[in-house]
């Protein structure tokens, strides 16, 4: 979404609401194997309408959009708050997304690319960075935590959001040598899973003299069917462990509708951009690779456009009859996964609350339930507003109550802001062979906190395994965050626990544990290294 003001309905004032009809096709009864937690093991693909692991295990993505790699920035928003950007991400984690949704647009992915919004004093190690630089980091400390990462192509400029899935001045071959590209560069790295390839395909001009992008009408320059087919299959071809997550239209014939010409025959059934997918059954998109395509539809509430079925006297009944319809068909009928990719609202409406409600239980409840991920973590998306507030750091408590028994959190996503761990040790950690040394750099202060870094090195002759760095603070001194490590605080003792994905300190090696607190600045005191004095 982030990106139309009124204009994302306005498709829709031209059309007449239809209720739907509801499905009534029995989902597959083959068992589904159940994952314990978080996003599952290797790649990631697809059988019926469940999305599982290399080992069959069943995943349900519960992810968040985080957004900025799209606009002038061409990098995350909030980068300029006092919030560090791995302190976001491990609230984020805390709370219960397993997956980030990133939009970028081409732009972003030029050679000599600039990111721009950058706090420097609380994001030293992103300065100078390209947007795909940082994307790299983001990706990396996301990984560690657990988190999957979709790429979601957003724009093909940074000037706004296109009805076809390519403009006069970025043509279908940048498009898909972008995503070839993108790929590549992340072959063999699990943590990203897959490619949304464009957001939100949708109508323009007025039937018959349609001009955006349809579903199975047949053109090659409108069809989107046939268009994600060939970026689809590009991207397979060389990166073949990918999901492909397509997105619907909002009008099937690519057109607005007039419902003032007297026509009914050009009067017909249009949903969100992106958000319409009752051709897909139809004319399904055919991928080389089987047991790869996810439908990804978007889904929105009174704060981005009131559509009819909002203001129908059976509201709030009618919503799963129009979901049906829409794109829940899909997976009702064992077609295919259905990763709902945007949906959210500010929630100033009352009804707002009651969708959001309905729309999380028709996704259902724990594993088998359908995927998501919610626009947006972003406070400034001005059509939603944010999990996240203006601070960047507190979040919105309604909005979390309603999709928290949704979530299912990522294995080693705890930790991070709240202070809480995923798991509490149940013995003490070996001690180092030998001794250790500590080096404490500040890396930026400000009234009432300050970030620094702690670097931990085995001294000693043989592995730490696991690791794990104590320290204390002085009386007034409170953890805000950290990273690198599952960082919690006991009174005036600081502990940082060796994370999953690097549990081993061998001789020689360091770790270097950052964080943020509240109060006045304070170097750490008496470091020790799995209880051994630095």
């Amino acid at each position: 979404m982030h990106r139309r003001s009124a204009l994302g309905g306005a498709i829709t004032a031209l059309a007449t609401a239809a209720a739907g009809v509801l499905v009534a096709a029995a989902v597959s009864t083959a068992p589904a194997v159940a994952a314990p937690a978080g996003t599952g093991t290797g790649y990631l693909h697809t059988n019926g309408n469940r999305i599982v692991d290399s080992t069959g295990a069943t995943v349900r993505i519960t992810g968040i959009n985080w957004f900025g790699m799209e606009t002038d920035n061409k990098t995350f928003h909030g980068l300029w708050s006092t919030n560090p950007w791995r302190g976001q991400i491990d609230k984020m984690a805390s709370l219960g997304y397993n997956t980030l949704r990133v939009p970028y647009s081409n732009d972003a992915l030029k050679p000599g690319a600039t990111a721009s919004g950058i706090n420097d004093f609380v994001n030293p190690d992103l300065v100078g960075l390209s947007p795909l630089q940082i994307l790299d980091k983001v990706i990396d400390y996301a990984g560690g935590k657990g988190m999957r990462v979709i790429l979601d192509r957003h724009r093909p400029t940074s000037a706004g959001q296109s009805a076809l899935w390519y403009t006069p001045t970025v043509s279908e071959a940048t498009w898909i040598n972008d995503w070839k590209m993108l790929a590549q560069r992340y072959a063999g790295n699990t943590t990203v899973i897959g490619a949304d390839l464009h957001n939100e395909p949708h109508a323009e001009g007025t039937n018959p003299a349609a001009t955006g992008a349809c579903w199975g009408c047949g053109d090659p320059a409108r069809d989107w069917r046939l268009a994600a087919e060939r970026a689809g299959n590009a991207i397979l071809s060389v990166q073949p462990n990918w999901l492909i997550f397509v997105e619907g239209v909002s009008c099937p014939s690519g057109g607005l509708s007039n419902v003032w010409d007297n026509d009914p025959s050009n009067d017909e059934d249009c949903g969100w951009w992106g958000g319409n997918l009752t051709k897909a059954k139809d004319f399904p998109v055919r991928l080389d690779v089987p047991n790869r395509l996810v439908y990804s539809p978007h889904e929105y509430a009174t704060s981005v456009f009131e559509q009819n079925w909002f203001k129908s006297p059976d509201f709030p009944t009618n919503l799963p009859g129009i979901w049906d319809k829409y794109w829940g068909y899909l997976y009702k009928q064992n077609i295919a996964p259905i990763m709902m990719g945007e949906f959210g609202s500010t929630l100033a409406d009352p009804r707002d609350k009651v969708w959001l409600e309905k729309l999380m239980a028709y996704t259902g409840t724990g594993v088998d339930g359908m995927s998501f991920t919610y626009w947006s973590w972003n406070p400034n998306s001005g059509d939603t507003g944010g999990i996240a507030l203006d601070d960047w750091t507190n979040i919105n408590t309604t909005k979390q109550a309603i999709l928290q028994p949704y979530l299912i959190a990522p294995v080693g996503g705890g930790g991070g802001p709240t202070g809480t761990p995923t798991a509490t040790p149940t013995s003490s950690p070996p001690p180092p062979t030998g001794g250790c040394t500590g080096a404490y750099r500040q890396v930026n202060a400000w009234q009432g906190g300050f970030q620094g870094e702690l670097t931990v090195t085995n001294t000693g002759t043989g592995p730490v395994n696991p690791w794990q760095v104590t320290w204390a603070w002085p009386a007034g001194v409170s953890l805000a965050s950290g990273w690198n490590a599952t960082v919690t605080q006991s009174g005036t003792t600081v502990t940082a626990a060796a994370p999953t994905w690097a549990g081993a300190l061998v001789p020689g090696a360091s770790v270097t544990v950052g964080f943020t607190a509240n109060g006045p600045s304070a170097a750490p005191g008496a470091v020790k290294l799995n209880g051994v004095a630095c």
